[in-house]
């Protein structure tokens, strides 16, 4: 196509509206913490098992008060019963550590316009997926991936009602915080994020032990060692009891969840001052 005059000023009129839009994208980043709530804690938040958190995001302003923003994060999550002061979890024993990758899509609902007062508190929900592969390190310390033991039974015969558990679940991340502008490019917030998820399997835990032997036949002894902990002193497996068929390992009741809290950083895209240079455009309902 021959390239002329008034080709020029559509193509320019066609790409006004989308160097407009680039003013209300925000790109940015995230530092915090994470933490993990499940069979091995005894309360929501466990600061004891508080690990670093980072993550990438992409923010979308919809208008003064709906920001749409979607983000990759990574995490740990990690717990322990040696920690505890309960009889009954220091006699299990039991312990994890996993990776969390969680891709997200969240709506903000902030209660201020942030371009006149310069910062607002929000409140956020959304939906997430992510991956996980709960391992811990066995008595030699050696870190030993746990879903293909099948410690709860996992795909044995004798237990047709007990899968292997997918390393894949979604969570539904709600929570709140507070941002504020630095300058025309940049905002710093910091928020509060949990995660309630659709597995009680992040902790490689969930119900009653299975039998000893058949967990043996089936999987091997190293299964056995990491199904039940109780025996292990000082390093050392040593004979023990191996709670009966049935017993009480974990509880299905609740499913476990996780958070990440900290600082995010955004950078505006685009030129000029966002919605503070917009006003004229708005809606008459968000003005």
């Amino acid at each position: 196509m021959k390239f002329t005059k008034s080709t020029g000023i559509l193509l320019l009129f066609m790409a006004v509206p989308f160097i407009s839009l680039a003013q209300d994208w925000h790109v940015g980043a995230f530092l915090g913490a994470s933490n993990y709530s499940g069979d091995l804690t005894k309360q929501r938040v466990d600061m004891k098992y508080t690990r670093p958190a980072l993550g990438l995001l992409v923010r979308r302003d919809i208008n003064r008060y709906l920001t749409i923003r979607a983000a990759f994060t990574w995490g740990i999550a990690t717990g322990a019963d040696s920690t505890s002061t309960d009889k009954f979890l220091l006699a299990r024993n039991l312990s994890f550590k996993t990776n969390i990758f969680e891709g997200s899509l969240i709506a903000e609902f902030n209660f201020l316009d942030i371009e006149e007062k310069h910062f607002t508190p929000y409140v956020f929900a959304g939906i997430g997926g992510f991956g996980f592969d709960p391992t811990a390190k066995d008595v030699s310390g050696n870190r030993v991936r746990l879903r293909p033991l099948g410690t709860e039974g996992q795909g044995l015969p004798s237990y047709p009602d007990r899968q292997p558990y997918d390393l894949f679940s979604f969570s539904f991340p709600f929570g709140a915080g507070v941002k504020a502008i630095l300058n025309d490019r940049w905002t710093v917030g910091f928020e509060i994020g949990l995660r309630p998820t659709l597995t009680d399997y992040l902790d490689d835990l969930s119900r009653n032990y299975v039998d000893q032997n058949t967990l043996l036949a089936y999987r091997g002894q190293k299964s056995v060692d990491m199904a039940y902990r109780g025996d292990e002193v000082s390093g050392k497996q040593t004979p023990g009891v191996y709670p009966a068929d049935g017993s009480q390992r974990g509880s299905p009741k609740y499913k476990d969840w996780y958070s990440f809290s900290g600082v995010t950083i955004t950078y505006r895209l685009g030129s000029g001052n966002g919605w503070g240079n917009q006003k004229s455009l708005r809606c008459p309902v968000f003005r």
